[in-house]
């Protein structure tokens, strides 16, 4: 590892496969060795290191206190880990990093990039009071990056950051890796029908309980589809045992967590997202750069990120309604190809990841330097 370039301290609640995690690792991976990283994972899952190439400068930070110690415990021991690390930029992700921005709070504080990508299951009907208080105080001078104007209103409004230390940053992605054309991934999901895929932590905010309620309201109306369901999660268990309630055993797969999805989303005929709360979901990028059409509900920037031809395709949170999104991307293949082509052209046209590179590569840089 290169001692010459600069050490970036990135707290996250968890480095499982994530939106923020995998933006990261791309991220990583097109700078490689221009900054040392060093990842700290608050619940232990580091499981998204996979996605990393050998030649970036990574290491693995354990937690620094213990699980049961006190507040005034775990600051000091925050405290002691700056010192010792000397990191040039603390880099937090999310609600659940929080304590680390206001550990950073006392002097001699450490430059400061907070990343918020969304809400967790338990305010996805609102935010917390208390919660939008202590990012105003613990974030007030540091810089934030969020990827959707719904956030981004939310930081102005909710939070009352400086405007200066605001920036909307859109996800990109790579358009060489995800595009409609390619070997297709055989997903193994047995039945007849065109094939629903969804990609997502199987998480309650996701709410996969919707679309497999939604998919038997379908087959009910004598409907024929299929369901592959990639990712894992503490979810699974449940949503296994919803699946066999509903008699979906026959045409509905859990395939669990893939690596590298780009292939597999080659193997769907439709994208559906189901979630309660999202911001800029990265399932939908991938699906729209690889010439899949989409339903969802209707969350986040998702009416943003679609070309109009895609709005009737989004739902209310309920799931007749995510029902009602589907039936005719079933029905029609002629459709899915119109659309899938339409979601294809505004990835190029929008959502190039160099553009999100650079615009987190300078701000890691003039950061890391100040």
């Amino acid at each position: 590892m290169s001692h010459a370039a600069p050490l970036l301290l990135h707290v996250f609640p968890g480095f499982g496969v994530g939106g923020a995690q995998v933006r990261f690792a791309a991220l990583a991976n097109r700078f490689g060795p221009r900054w040392r990283h060093a990842i700290l994972a608050l619940d232990g899952n580091t499981a998204c290191t996979e996605r990393l190439r050998p030649e970036v400068p990574c290491t693995l930070v354990p937690l620094p206190h213990a699980r049961d110690a006190t507040p005034a415990q775990r600051l000091l021991a925050i405290r002691r880990l700056f010192h010792r690390l000397r990191p040039a930029l603390l880099v937090t992700s999310n609600w659940g990093s929080i304590e680390w921005a206001i550990a950073n709070l006392l002097p001699p504080r450490l430059p400061h990039l907070h990343t918020e990508d969304g809400f967790g299951p338990d305010e996805a009907a609102g935010q917390k009071p208390r919660r939008m208080l202590a990012r105003r105080l613990a974030l007030r001078r540091s810089e934030v990056v969020v990827p959707s104007t719904l956030l981004l209103d939310a930081a102005r409004q909710g939070w009352r950051l400086p405007e200066a230390r605001l920036h909307h940053i859109p996800n990109g992605l790579d358009l060489r890796r995800f595009r409609p054309d390619g070997p297709p991934a055989p997903l193994q999901v047995p039945g007849e029908g065109p094939l629903i895929g969804t990609v997502a932590a199987l998480r309650p905010e996701k709410n996969l309980g919707r679309l497999l309620r939604a998919m038997a309201l379908l087959r009910a109306e004598g409907l024929v589809a299929r369901l592959a369901i990639l990712g894992d999660g503490p979810e699974r268990r449940g949503l296994e045992a919803l699946t066999g309630q509903l008699g979906l055993g026959g045409c509905v797969r859990f395939l669990g967590h893939v690596p590298d999805p780009a292939a597999a989303y080659r193997g769907m005929d439709l994208l559906a997202l189901s979630s309660d709360t999202e911001q800029m979901p990265f399932s939908v990028l991938e699906a729209m750069a690889s010439g899949l059409a989409v339903a969802a509900t209707e969350v986040g920037d998702l009416r943003a990120m679609l070309p109009a031809e895609g709005w009737p395709h989004l739902a209310a949170r309920e799931d007749a309604a995510l029902a009602v999104a589907l039936r005719p991307l079933l029905a029609d293949a002629a459709l899915r190809a119109r659309l899938g082509a339409a979601n294809r052209a505004k990835a190029e046209r929008d959502y190039d990841e160099e553009v999100m590179y650079q615009a987190y590569a300078r701000l890691f840089d003039g950061l890391a330097r100040g």
